[in-house]
């Protein structure tokens, strides 16, 4: 007898998705911009002026990077001069509580609001028994606020931040091993579809081993680059996400 540990199977398709990953900002959370925003309020904390090559270049990578742990972008960002592993950890920390404490005050003015059609869409996959699970690169205080601002905190089974997944985050598939591990809502990571509107949600994606690597044009990266970084699928938003895995 062949052994269900090495027999064959046949090839996924999104269909037999059970457990989705999604990302937040851009993804099921409208943006309009306050990573860039919060981003500014960093720099300028951190004495970078406004308008100077070094803002320009800072910005640069920061749009690049969209996506991944804003405390990895920041020990890039402030790096020190003379590769002091503890002065570039305290420079990155004090950045990152810049950049939290301003991008928290913007949720608190109300400047965040749900992807049209994205609570829809998650409800619909959870009634059809699939498991839900939001992520993010920020921390675990600013997804908590972004999460009490749109009265989602019980809407999921779990949400994750990189610190809850080893640290890491983004574009490490850390995060989405981690809500596989921590639901058991699926037995082979074929069976994981991934969400996100950047670039290091595809590669997250396609590294974790996910059949479904969607790409949302709700947020940062464009469809070619979303594409050229890993995605199995484009998609114009989260709403069209559960006609896709076989849920109408």
């Amino acid at each position: 007898m062949v052994s269900p540990l090495t027999h064959p199977t046949r090839p996924a398709r999104p269909e037999d998705t059970r457990l989705v990953v999604l990302d937040m900002a851009g993804t099921t959370v409208a943006d309009g911009g306050l990573v860039e925003r919060a981003f500014d309020a960093a720099a300028r904390h951190m004495g970078v002026e406004p308008g100077s090559p070094a803002h320009a270049a800072h910005l640069a990578h920061v749009r690049a990077t969209m996506g991944e742990s804003k405390i990895s972008v920041f020990r890039h960002l402030f790096a020190d001069p003379g590769g002091d592993p503890a002065a570039t950890e305290k420079a990155a920390q004090r950045a990152n509580r810049a950049f939290e404490s301003a991008y928290g005050a913007l949720i608190d003015d109300g400047h965040v609001a749900p992807v049209p059609g994205a609570r829809d869409a998650i409800e619909a996959l959870q009634k059809a028994g699939r498991t839900v699970v939001l992520t993010t690169g920020f921390a675990r205080v600013t997804q908590d606020a972004l999460l009490d601002a749109l009265g989602w905190r019980d809407l999921v089974a779990l949400t994750l931040c990189p610190a809850d997944a080893g640290g890491r985050g983004r574009p490490y598939p850390d995060m989405v091993l981690a809500a596989l591990l921590r639901t058991g809502a699926a037995d082979d990571v074929a069976q994981i579809a991934v969400a996100g509107d950047t670039s290091h949600d595809m590669i997250s994606g396609r590294r974790s081993g996910a059949t479904v690597v969607a790409g949302m044009l709700t947020g940062a990266h464009d469809a070619d680059r979303l594409r050229t970084a890993g995605a199995t699928h484009v998609l114009d938003s989260l709403a069209e996400l559960p006609a896709l895995l076989g849920v109408v």
